[in-house]
């Protein structure tokens, strides 16, 4: 493995080092596959209004449907792996 020479914030640190914790396992791996597909599909949202030369909105932060879906499921997850107080 190649090391990489990046600035990160505290906040990236945190994710990166977080991820670097949990031991090689099956849940590590899978881990990583969805933290891949998440990014990527919050980086891109697949806009069903694409413009005219095919493409989307600049801003998935943007009021439209899609990005209001994508918006919903992250919250959805984020409840999802709140404590429930028991």
């Amino acid at each position: 493995m190649e090391p990489v020479s990046v600035k990160l914030s505290s906040d990236e640190w945190k994710l990166i080092s977080g991820l670097r914790e949990i031991p090689p396992s099956p849940l590590r791996d899978l881990m990583k596959q969805m933290m891949s597909e998440l990014l990527e599909y919050v980086r891109e949202p697949k806009c069903a209004e694409l413009q005219a030369d095919g493409v989307p909105c600049a801003s998935p932060s943007a009021d439209c449907e899609q990005c209001q879906k994508v918006h919903q499921l992250l919250i959805a997850l984020r409840h999802g792996l709140a404590p429930t107080g028991s």
